[in-house]
């Protein structure tokens, strides 16, 4: 069952995922709002909200995942470990590329639309309830995502579920739950007006996830943030695990089908091919069989094999992602200074004899720090805006690009999809297309460059 009876409700039924997109993009995304203060954002809508619904999250073992970047790329890597060692795992991510369904897989798999529709239909008389009550009560959109993807994950009976956090970690709707595991995977200045504008007070924010007895499984993290999280991890009484101290990884092979890694972690001893773009996979493999062997608790009998397995499955959408070669075409997400670094990275390992750049950037990220990495290894770029409310017009980026380089030839195309056409245009052998900037930028790039050019 997905949960007690919600009272009536004379609204249309949610039927189909489009029903359940349409109610759920109504919400007020509090997480969006630029006017809205990050501290007015508290647990009590979301505690309320499961408790409604019978608190699913109760019979979870939950991974919980916080970071700067990496976190989404390593919840898909430690639910692919945790597959091939015979576990049932519900996977929770945020934002999605193309598709709502995206946010809540099951099994490898995104849920099917009805199933995503009941779902949101058990949830939606709880959430207008309370919409209709006390002010510090009513849900934001994550709180309903989140509540959403408990619901299904209960209803699937999974061994595990591995939540991706949305924002920050402390007052993030996620952290209703009780982790068996959490992970921090990096810590960089992002979300400062919300987070903070230092590197301690951004850490502070993530590590609210570490629970007492509860493993926190860390990444490589800047010296000042790293302070912050073991003195979280202290107060709370949270034993830490570190990458480079506690378990390692390092790349024995890296080429354009992808990399080969040694991890070694206590009992695990492995070389696995992993069949992603970029060393920066690296971490978050190591930091996935790490979260996973404590999961699965004991001596992990067989997880071994499973990381072989399963990292050798493993796809990223999105990430550093390869849609087509020769001309070669690849989509990233990159949207922080630390990623265009390490896409350029990769970009400038590529052979390759042309190269394209299409760009949109969300606003508020750091544009002169992403062009600073990825401009230098093109040949011309085509500027466009991706998402209208989220993301910087195309005419803001093509100032900053002409300021940054004002003889790279540049375009300026605001419909992203007749940018990614555009730029498509003419492409012939040893040549390379690269659509970048944001999250959204990048579900479209999937949708458009994987058609033949005819239907494109």
């Amino acid at each position: 069952m997905l949960g007690p009876m919600p009272p009536p409700t004379r609204a249309a039924p949610i039927r189909t995922a489009a029903d359940a997109a349409t109610w759920l993009e109504g919400l007020i995304d509090l997480e969006k709002r630029p006017d809205f203060a990050y501290e007015r954002i508290q647990l009590a809508p979301i505690r309320e909200l499961v408790r409604r619904l019978g608190h699913p999250e109760r019979s979870l073992p939950v991974v919980h995942i916080a970071g700067s970047k990496g976190k989404g790329s390593t919840a898909l890597l430690i639910e692919a470990v945790l597959r091939a060692a015979g576990r049932r795992v519900g996977t929770f991510t945020s934002p999605h590329l193309e598709r709502w369904t995206e946010r809540f897989r099951i099994d490898g798999r995104d849920v099917a639309g009805p199933t995503l529709a009941r779902a949101v239909e058990a949830l939606r008389p709880h959430v207008e309830a309370l919409r209709g009550g006390a002010p510090a009560l009513v849900p934001s959109f994550f709180d309903a995502t989140t509540a959403a993807a408990l619901l299904l994950f209960r209803e699937a009976k999974v061994d595990f579920a591995v939540l991706e956090v949305g924002l920050g970690g402390r007052l993030d709707s996620t952290n209703v739950c009780t982790p068996v595991v959490t992970c921090v995977t990096s810590i960089e200045l992002e979300h400062t007006d919300k987070l903070g504008t230092r590197l301690a007070e951004i850490a502070v924010e993530k590590a609210g996830i570490l629970e007492a007895g509860v493993p926190a499984v860390l990444g490589p993290l800047p010296a000042e943030a790293r302070a912050a999280v073991v003195a979280r991890a202290d107060e709370v009484g949270a034993p830490v695990v570190e990458l480079g101290r506690d378990f390692h990884v390092a790349i024995r092979a890296e080429g354009v089908e992808g990399l080969r890694l040694r991890i070694v972690d206590g009992c695990v001893d492995v070389e696995a091919r992993l069949p992603v773009l970029g060393a920066h996979q690296a971490t978050n493999a190591a930091l996935a069989v790490a979260c996973a062997r404590r999961a699965i608790g004991g001596a992990g009998e067989g997880l071994a094999d499973a990381v072989v397995r399963g990292l050798a499955a493993a796809t990223l959408p999105g990430r550093v992602e390869v849609l087509g070669r020769d001309p070669t075409l690849l989509v990233d997400s990159a949207h922080t200074a630390v990623s265009a670094r390490a896409l350029a990275r990769v970009l400038a390992g590529l052979p390759r004899r042309h190269t394209r750049l299409v760009l949109s950037v969300s606003s508020g990220k750091d544009v002169g720090s992403i062009l600073g990495a990825l401009l230098p290894l093109a040949n011309e770029v085509t500027v466009t805006r991706a998402e209208p409310r989220r993301s910087l017009s195309a005419a803001e980026i093509a100032t900053a690009v002409r300021s940054a380089a004002p003889d790279l030839p540049l375009r300026v195309v605001p419909n992203p999809h007749l940018a990614l056409r555009a730029a498509r245009e003419g492409l012939g052998p040893g040549d390379l297309l690269c659509a970048t900037g944001s999250v959204y930028l990048a579900g479209i790039a999937r949708r458009v460059l994987r058609r033949p050019v005819a239907e494109s």
